[in-house]
């Protein structure tokens, strides 16, 4: 698994930590922080460069409104709350890079084709093709804003 790979793996598994306790209002062990320097230590323990994660993560929760708001143009039949928990976190991780990762260094079709790998691996029988089917819509909107 590559390094780029394994932090992804990592952010998500922090993002549905977190996701899971938010959506249930439950106070407990929902500071992001927390839950990322945990599986940091558990999950990443073989990463040599953490700052990749870090700022993937830090730069999801910076432009989360922006981001759930294109998910959900995205995917207009389905409101937010109810995407299953991994795909949610999977597309935020998807359109953040998208749209505000370096191109040189994640390309769009990269992006998406990381995003997918990621709902084979922990998503359900349908997920890769709706992450794949609403990353490629955002990206051919974000396409269309680009050429106006």
């Amino acid at each position: 698994m590559s390094a780029r790979h394994l932090s992804r793996s990592l952010v998500l598994q922090t993002l549905f930590e977190w996701d899971f306790y938010q959506s249930r209002k439950i106070n407990r062990r929902n500071d992001i922080k927390e839950i990322f320097k945990r599986n940091l230590e558990t999950i990443g323990s073989g990463l040599s460069d953490i700052e990749y994660p870090k700022q993937l993560l830090e730069g999801i929760l910076n432009h989360l409104d922006e981001i759930n708001q294109l998910i959900s143009e995205g995917a207009p039949e389905w409101p937010l709350k109810q995407i299953n928990i991994i795909d949610r976190n999977v597309l935020r991780i998807g359109v953040y890079e998208l749209l505000f990762a370096d191109k040189k260094e994640v390309p769009p079709k990269v992006a998406i084709d990381e995003a997918v790998e990621l709902a084979k691996v922990f998503g359900g029988d349908s997920s890769k093709r709706f992450v794949n089917g609403v990353l490629g819509t955002i990206y051919h909107q974000i396409e269309e804003v680009q050429k106006k």
